[in-house]
């Protein structure tokens, strides 16, 4: 199931020559897989690096190379204004440098000067050509006119050196089209929002804890999603291997109940939104022991206590300016049970998950939903992935805030 903001987006591949062109490779097949068009424009020096053939395979689509083909005129222009975005990865410094002063010899720089989409330049180079003032100076001109920059990555280099040179992954460079080629939204522009996502564990003693099945991705695709939108993302996130995408996401990493209660409330006053999507225990051990409890040949009883109900304590707080949206998870008697926590916690929008639904809930990559809002709406979706359904929340917030 294709769910990308890059979906049905037209992306104009620029590869110039450098040993990190191969990597352009598994760019062009991640853009596929995301639903793009893609189109690419290869230099001269790039196909001693990879072959055309491979790259028209893999984009489904004719490489460009020269300004005349076959007697024909490359339309540069026409290219320019195809594209929704223009990335160049590798970017050289000889091609950084020539776009930075203007330069036109080949079907790239011409097709660069007239781009009118995003253009981002993913450079690719050894580590004392990085470093020279002369391509920093480049850099920088190409920043003052607009250009969006991947920085370079730390590790091996083709010289044998080790330092900043490389080009960015392939995945990083996707990721950063998703942010730039999505215009936020007005409404959620700038807006201060924190997100929970994840388990909690509950330690019993030091090797065991109570715990559930919650991965944490729906939290991630919701503070993505946010993100993207123009909010600046607060997500408090349980222990998980899961991570968002964007650095620009700041996390606060818990472990129990009790860690993300504190950690939440230090930043809800200063929060328009709040969305708590994590899997809370409701219950701890009583006692914690410090040494592992030996099996016997009885019964083991564990006494729990009650945990603090973060989205209830944020509900008491709210302040007029505030929005509150929480999750539920119910098996039985599922829409009464998610209309009272609506309720008696003061939540603006509940999302109400069922465990009765096939391939949604913990651990997958789709959900099914039923929002339910405190004007009476209740909305029912179909199976859709988790960034589906984050971007419905965020557009039920909109709706709230425009109110």
């Amino acid at each position: 199931m294709i769910d990308s903001n890059l979906k049905n987006k037209r992306i104009l591949l620029g590869i110039t020559g450098g040993i990190a062109a191969y990597k352009s490779l598994l760019l062009i097949r991640l853009l596929i897989r995301s639903g793009a068009e893609v189109r690419v424009i290869m230099t001269e020096a790039a196909g001693n690096f990879v072959t055309p053939l491979s790259v028209s395979t893999l984009s489904k689509n004719k490489v460009i190379s020269t300004l005349f083909d076959e007697g024909m005129w490359e339309n540069h222009v026409e290219l320019g204004m195809w594209a929704d975005a223009f990335i160049i990865a590798p970017a050289t410094a000889n091609t950084i440098a020539a776009m930075a002063h203007g330069q036109c010899d080949n079907i790239l720089l011409a097709t660069y000067l007239s781009a009118k989409c995003p253009v981002i330049v993913a450079p690719a180079m050894d580590l004392d050509m990085w470093k020279h003032p002369a391509t920093q100076r480049n850099i920088n001109t190409l920043e003052k006119d607009g250009i969006q920059i991947i920085d370079v990555e730390s590790g091996e280099l083709a010289s044998g050196l080790s330092g900043k040179g490389r080009m960015a992954e392939p995945e990083t460079i996707l990721y950063q089209l998703e942010k730039w080629t999505r215009d936020p939204l007005p409404t959620l522009k700038d807006k201060k929002i924190v997100i929970t996502a994840g388990p909690t564990y509950e330690s019993l003693d030091p090797v065991r804890y109570l715990g559930n099945w919650s991965s944490g991705k729906m939290g991630i695709a919701i503070a993505e999603e946010f993100y993207l939108s123009g909010c600046n993302v607060t997500l408090v996130l349980g222990p998980t291997h899961q991570k968002p995408r964007f650095g620009d996401i700041e996390v606060i990493s818990v472990q129990n109940a009790q860690e993300m209660y504190d950690q939440v409330l230090k930043v809800w006053d200063d929060a328009h939104i709040g969305v708590m999507a994590a899997a809370v225990a409701d219950y701890r051990p009583d006692n914690f022991s410090d040494e592992k409890i030996s099996k016997s040949d009885d019964d083991l009883q564990i006494r729990l206590r009650r945990n603090p109900d973060i989205a209830a304590t944020l509900g008491q707080m709210k302040k007029a300016n505030q929005i509150l949206v929480g999750f539920a998870m119910e098996t039985q008697n599922e829409i009464k049970n998610a209309q009272r926590k609506l309720i008696t916690k003061n939540l603006d929008l509940i999302v109400l998950n069922s465990l009765r639904d096939k391939d949604s809930g913990f651990g997958t990559d789709t959900n099914k939903v039923t929002l339910i809002a405190n004007d009476g709406t209740i909305e029912a979706r179909e199976l859709q992935t988790k960034h589906g359904v984050a971007r419905d929340i965020i557009h039920f917030v909109s709706k709230i805030i425009t109110e």
